[in-house]
Order: C-alpha cells, then structure tokens, then sequence
C-alpha cells in the first residue's frame, strides 16, 4: 500500500533515542528542556513548554487563559474532534462556527455571529496545515477581551505573514502525531510570548509542582515540593524529546519537500474540471500537512466510491477532516454549518510523505483522474 502518510524517521533519530535511553534519564528531563529551548527559537516565540499532546497543550491553555464553567469558547466542528473536547475538559461549552472553503479555516465573518456576551475564547485551527488569519480573528477579538487560542497541531514549518506559524500567538499548541511533518511518536507544546504564563504552565503539566522532578533530584540540597493548584500529568519524556530535537533539525527540508510534491499534484489535476486542491492563502505558505482536494459538486466517482477504487489500487486514501458536530459525543449540537458538512462529505486527502516517489504519485493521480473523468491521464509533468 501507499500511505497516506509515513512519517520520516531515520538512525539519526533511533540513535539520539539509545542515547536517551543510555543516560539513564528517561523521564522529562533535560533533553525536554533542550528540545523546547530549540522549538521556540525555531518559531521565533520567548517560552515553549512540552507536554503529552496537543490535546493537553489545548487543555492547558484554556486554562490559562482562565476559561471555565459557563464560558463559551467558538471553535471549528471541522476539526479533529480534540479541539471541541478541550472546552468541554475545563467545563465551558464549544459553539460550532463554520468555515471558509478555500482555506478550511475560522474567519471573523464565520465567527462573529455567535458571539455573545459569554464567549470568552476562540480557538483558531491551522487545518490541514494552511495557516489561520490570525491578525484578522485578533482584531475582532482582542478588543473584545476574548482570547484567541491558536491551534497549530498541523503547522509546524507553515508560516504567516513571513513569519512561522504560531509566532504571533498568546498561545498556540502544537502536535508531535506520527501524521504531522515533526514527530516524537506522541506528543506536543505549547508556546507563548508571556514569561508567567508558561511558568505556570509547566508546574500544571507536572502535577502543580512548584519544582520540577529533573530540577528537585539535580539539586545538591535536600528539596521538598509543594503542589499549589490541581495539576496534571502531561509530561514529555526524554527519549521523545531527543528524537524531536533530531526532527526540527529537518523540518525545512520535510516542508521543502512536501511542497515540490504538492505543487506537482496541483499541475498534475488540474485538468479535472471543478476539482479543488489544497493550497496557499494569499498572507502564507502551507507545509502540505494534508493535501486534500474537494470533488466537482457532480463527480463520477463519488467520496466513498473513490476512497474505495484507490484502496483497491494498493492506496491509502482518508476521508476529509472530520466534523465533529456530526458525531454522536456532540448530538446536543445543531450548528448550521453548510461549508463544513460540503468539505467533510465531499473531500478526501490523498497520500503525501516525504518519501513519497515520483511514480507513486503517478499512480495515485492516474487512479483519481480516471475514476472523475473516466479516462487515464498522460502523466508528463517532472
């Protein structure tokens, strides 16, 4: 089979885990403190903290941003179903706002409406990878006391207005996922610009410990701890942090290349009328996390046909992004949302990996080219 995705993963990484393993720390240590040092220069933000997930570095950042019982908090149902279950983890409730076509991303127009008086968070999703307008949602939020929660679980190595996704946020959370470019098997961080804020944020990941178990067990005097609020058990390990600190080494490369095979995807379909490809918003550049492509609105093959003829061609095809007001955890939700159930019902994501060959490609292509226009395509683009 050809993968949707296979993440890229070498000795390079196997080795800096031995040696992980070797030291004899394993648990969050100092290679996770190397490891977010090295991921927030990369983004160009002051803190990053390391955690389990990107749904514990959502989970925590609504925290800290002080969202709670009765609060609403606007979020995209087209997203994996993590980014509503973090409101409803610190007891608020998600309101379902649709999204723009092009870009599979919240705008203002798509969120002001539901605001009210309760909202008090937004939580901005990079799908697929495409970067969010975050200036855009800021401006319409800031003045409001609202605060925009950037989730980035797919953008690592995408950039806005010329700078890395993620930069421009109060807090934004990143994913480690084997299906993203940057993998630690599981994983994410959580970046911020405020020095308090991430100082909290790693005593929550850890329990609420006012001192960290590397820094209490490093220190040459005896130490006793004190919990001061309901902490967690978030934590990353060394052995993920070392295999992180390997990838971030190659994240300019991953993007690189995934972008040469995008853009040859984009030429080699473009011949199939009222088909859309994944792409570029007009203030960004993707890193092709997903290459989705949204079918004619009278296609031959229809989603579920095509998904089922590229499986039968030895390819791994997904369903596009999920929506989570459809499914049965948030029932009690009856969003009119027309462009969200459009991209969810009538998109797939094709494979993309960094490995992937000049002739996997063609056949994928040849398979969704001939199933749309029912003729094979001449394959001629380098």
């Amino acid at each position: 089979m050809i993968p949707v995705m296979r993440p890229w993963l070498g000795k390079e990484e196997a080795d800096a885990a031995a040696e992980a393993v070797a030291s004899g720390w394993i648990a969050q240590g100092p290679r996770v403190r190397k490891f977010e040092e090295a991921f927030a220069a990369a983004i160009g933000t002051p803190h990053a903290v390391a955690v389990s997930s990107c749904t514990a570095a959502l989970h925590l950042a609504l925290i800290a941003a002080g969202i709670g019982q009765g609060d609403e908090v606007v979020v995209p149902s087209l997203s994996f179903i993590a980014t509503a279950n973090a409101v409803r983890y610190v007891g608020a409730q998600p309101v379902f706002a649709d999204v723009d076509l092009a870009t599979q991303n919240l705008t203002p127009q798509t969120v002001e409406p539901h605001l009210t008086a309760r909202t008090r968070a937004v939580i901005l999703v990079d799908q697929a990878g495409v970067p969010a307008d975050l200036d855009a949602m800021r401006a319409l939020c800031d003045p409001l006391h609202i605060t925009v929660v950037e989730d980035a679980a797919c953008a690592a190595g995408s950039t806005y207005r010329g700078r890395p996704v993620g930069a421009g946020a109060e807090l934004a959370a990143f994913s480690f996922h084997p299906r993203k470019l940057l993998t630690t098997g599981e994983g994410g961080m959580l970046t911020t610009p405020n020095g308090s804020i991430a100082a909290r944020l790693r005593r929550l990941r850890e329990h609420g410990m006012d001192i960290s178990a590397a820094d209490r067990h490093h220190s040459q005097q005896p130490v006793i701890e004190h919990y001061t609020e309901v902490g967690f058990n978030f934590r990353m390990t060394d052995i993920q942090a070392a295999i992180g600190l390997v990838q971030l080494r190659k994240l300019a490369e991953m993007v690189a290349r995934r972008r040469v095979l995008a853009q040859r995807y984009q030429k080699l379909l473009s011949d199939i009328s009222g088909l859309v490809t994944a792409g570029d918003p007009p203030y960004g550049e993707t890193n092709y996390q997903s290459f989705w492509v949204l079918l004619p609105e009278e296609p031959a093959a229809g989603r579920d046909d095509l998904l089922q003829l590229l499986a039968d061609a030895g390819i791994s095809a997904r369903r596009g992004i999920m929506a989570a007001h459809l499914e049965p955890a948030y029932a009690d939700a009856k969003p009119s949302l027309p462009v969200t159930e459009q991209l969810t019902m009538h998109s797939l994501i094709l494979p993309l990996f960094h490995q992937m060959t000049q002739a996997q490609q063609d056949h994928v292509v040849s398979v969704v080219t001939s199933a749309l226009t029912n003729s094979m395509p001449a394959i001629s683009v380098p």
